[in-house]
This record gives structure tokens, sequence and C-alpha cells, in this order.
């Protein structure tokens, strides 16, 4: 196995964002909706080590919700050219 095997990165998937008062923020509690800037079809940005890396569609196979690579993007979050 090689090293690069074995070193370990943070993935995230950012499904949308949005803006709200602080004072909202505290007020929500368990079961709270958090309204995003994105529809449930839109493509969603995929982040490894805080850095753009591609994006994706959120897809549900064998009742587990995945994100499937839709296209890589670079460092400044443009799409990578074929």
């Amino acid at each position: 196995m090689r090293a690069i095997d074995k070193v370990e990165v943070e993935l995230s998937v950012v499904l949308g964002r949005t803006n709200m008062p602080i004072q909202q923020l505290l007020r929500l509690g368990r079961g709270a909706v958090i309204m995003l800037d994105e529809s449930e079809n839109e493509q969603v940005e995929i982040v490894v080590n805080n850095a753009p890396f591609a994006c994706g569609q959120v897809i549900v196979r064998d009742q587990q919700v995945c994100v499937e690579i839709v296209r890589p993007v670079g460092a400044d979050g443009e799409p990578l050219e074929s």
C-alpha cells in the first residue's frame, strides 16, 4: 500500500446556504426547518479540505442518500475543461 493511500481528507457536501439573524439562530431547536437558497433538484457543491472539488447531484440508492459527481471544478470553483 502506497503512503498516499493512507492520507485522509475532509469531504463535505454543501446542500445550500442561507443568512439569518443571530437572534433567529439562537431560537432554533429540535425539528426546526432552515430554508436554503437551493431547490431540491439543483447540483450540490463537493468540498475537500475546504476547497471546491466538484459539483454533484444528490441521489437515493438502496435507501441511502448519495452524491454522484457531475463535473470536477478547479480551486477557483470554475468547471474544469474536459
